[in-house]
């Protein structure tokens, strides 16, 4: 699976305005319910009760809201970029201005957990976010998201 095969151009938010997490969801929600034709209060209702089991802000002001849905075809993404960076309940207590919200069938076991690491490895990397923060077009941002990663460590010359 290809970060390409989960989101596509349509799908990147480069600056969402959002006052609250509920409301980033909301909007998310409604984004994705244009791109893949489900109804935008089933995203959002998925998408709020994961986060009622636990916040999905992992820290580093990264979020990855996710959830299954019946219905639904293939596995799907949209990234957001906040502007300004909202309290999230983070793990670590920071901020959090880059979300990737991933919706999966409610078939789709490993594909589900396969498309989370993907995207959990290009969240994680730090020239990805870098690059992700210094981006401001949905363009530049779907490049960052799509080009390859490298998780190597640097080599020490």
């Amino acid at each position: 699976m290809k970060i390409t095969d989960i989101i596509d151009a349509r799908a990147v938010m480069p600056q969402l305005k959002a006052l609250n997490k509920k409301q980033v969801l909301q909007d998310i929600a409604q984004q994705l319910a244009s791109l893949i034709a489900i109804d935008q209060r089933i995203i959002f209702e998925t998408l709020l009760t994961r986060e009622k089991l636990g916040s999905t802000g992992l820290g580093q002001g990264i979020a990855i809201p996710h959830g299954r849905i019946p219905g639904l075809s293939r596995v799907t993404g949209l990234f957001a970029k906040l502007t300004p960076a909202i309290d999230y309940d983070a793990v670590d207590g920071k901020p959090v201005d880059l979300v990737f919200a991933l919706l999966s069938p409610d078939h789709a076991g490993a594909d589900h957990l396969t498309a989370l690491a993907k995207i959990s490895r290009i969240m994680r990397t730090p020239a990805a976010l870098a690059k992700l923060r210094a981006s401001n077009t949905a363009e530049a941002l779907y490049a960052v998201l799509t080009e390859p990663v490298n998780t190597a460590p640097a080599s020490a010359a």
